[in-house]
């Protein structure tokens, strides 16, 4: 990769580390403009996450199996961008940086999976949560029954759903719409959603 014919190094010494809480937010569909702007297609429908963090981890990577490796680390596929501006433009996010001065050097990591570290999200209101917040809290009814643990959300456009695993981790995903209708509350410190919903099991 290049911008204006200076290589660009990957994640160097001199750069920070990858975050110890690094979060996958998006991924780069490739330049924006002339000027190595990046276009952005983000993981939430509301990307603050991706407005708020003024440096942003990058990394070629496709398989699921480097997430664990991915903190800490200084990897040859990996880098660090500065950001001095991101906005939304219909559906994706636009972006410039302080490395990428030239639509090659951008267009060249198309592709290439976005993280922030999770202590640089902006602090939701009391009714809001991210879903990476959600992910392995357990799921109970109105007479404390567990009905599994949620291990993902579908974005439906309306609403989100919680996928579920089954309470004995056996069979099919489960889903419950996560509205206020019923989810009855969201207890982070017990790490336990309470829902009124019911299987036929």
């Amino acid at each position: 990769m290049s911008g204006v014919g200076t290589p660009h190094p990957a994640l160097a010494d001199d750069e920070p580390a990858w975050p110890d809480d690094a979060v996958e937010v998006g991924r780069i569909m490739g330049a924006w403009g002339v000027k190595g702007g990046l276009k952005v297609k983000a993981f939430s429908t509301d990307p603050q996450a991706l407005f708020s963090s003024k440096r942003w981890f990058v990394h070629a990577g496709e398989a699921e199996a480097l997430k664990p490796r991915l903190a800490g680390t200084t990897m040859a596929d990996a880098r660090a961008l500065r950001i001095t501006q991101a906005r939304e433009q219909g559906e994706y996010v636009v972006a410039t940086t302080q490395e990428l001065d030239d639509r090659d050097a951008a267009q060249a990591l198309a592709g290439w999976r976005i993280f922030i570290g999770r202590a640089s999200f902006p602090t939701p209101d009391a009714d809001e949560f991210y879903w990476v917040d959600l992910i392995g809290l357990r799921v109970v009814d109105r007479q404390d029954a567990r009905l599994g643990e949620v291990v993902g959300l579908i974005e439906t456009g309306p609403h989100c759903v919680l996928r579920l695993s089954t309470k004995d981790g056996q069979g099919q995903e489960r889903l419950i719409p996560f509205v206020a209708a019923y989810v009855d509350k969201v207890d982070m410190s017990a790490r336990t959603i309470t829902v009124d919903w019911a299987f036929d099991d």
